[in-house]
């Protein structure tokens, strides 16, 4: 998928929300643990009640292999059936991959390629041999972790190297790396204070924000000073949507929690 396909599904949902699928069959209503593929049958539920709502959904990917073989498959169904019946919404792989470049070069493959994912996180911290295997993908996106959500942030991605934050080196540092223009970035909407020295540097280039929601990121914050002209948001609520009701109406619940959000972000894309 392109960022013009992208982006033209924001303007046409007025959306720019992304559904985080992490699956805890200890979290699940329970009546779903009696099917064949219990998360396979989770996630297809909440597709299908919230696709409409959405520009993208993200599945972390430890959620699966926690479950080894049977966790992996469910995950192989899920893309399979949101590229063949919603083939418009974006599907990232929360994987934070990042390895020495012939490894990395088949982890690209297994995302891009056998699990047919739009986009990929990579962490940054080996450098550009590691993240420019992924790169070479057309029409692929290459998600780098810049400055996350997390507490332990604070330990290595702002500390000041010669006068600069960390993260800011890596900002600088990937924009000069092969195809460059497929380089979409995490930053943590628990770092909203950051966010406009960060579009000092990445001007145009989708963000991807966790932490809105359960995390205690705050939107109207995120927005402010991260949106840019086409948007170039990607705002991830993973718990707090998909874990909104363990009964029988855990789907349309999902959607209530959703369309909330969704109606958040109409109002700030025609402000």
């Amino acid at each position: 998928m392109t960022t013009e396909q992208l982006t033209n599904q924001i303007k046409k949902k007025n959306s720019f929300l992304c559904i985080g699928l992490d699956v805890d069959l200890d979290k699940i209503p329970k009546h779903l643990l009696a099917e064949d593929d219990p998360i396979f049958a989770f996630n297809k539920a909440i597709i299908d009640a919230t696709h409409h709502l959405c520009v993208a959904y993200k599945p972390n990917t430890a959620f699966y292999e926690a479950y080894g073989l049977k966790g992996w498959r469910a995950l192989e169904k899920t893309i399979e059936y949101l590229n063949e019946n919603y083939s418009e919404i974006f599907t990232i792989a929360d994987a934070k991959r990042g390895d020495i470049g012939n490894t990395s070069t088949m982890y690209a493959k297994a995302f891009f390629e056998d699990l047919a994912f739009d986009s990929v996180t990579v962490a940054p911290y080996m450098g550009k041999d590691s993240v420019e295997p992924f790169l070479a993908f057309d029409n692929k996106h290459t998600i780098l972790l810049a400055l996350t959500s997390n507490k332990g942030a604070f330990d290595f991605q702002t500390k000041t190297i010669e006068g600069k934050e960390l993260y800011k080196e890596v900002l600088e540092t990937s924009k000069t790396w092969s195809n460059s223009e497929n380089l979409m970035y995490v930053v943590g909407a628990t770092k909203a204070e950051f966010l406009a020295d960060i579009r000092q540097i990445i001007p145009n280039n989708f963000l991807l924000v966790p932490g809105v929601g359960a995390q205690g990121g705050n939107l109207q914050e995120v927005c402010k000073y991260g949106m840019n002209d086409s948007v170039g948001l990607l705002i991830n609520s993973s718990r707090g949507i998909i874990y909104a009701s363990q009964s029988d109406d855990f789907a349309q619940a999902a959607a209530q929690k959703a369309k909330a959000l969704q109606l958040q972000m109409e109002v700030i894309i025609n402000h």
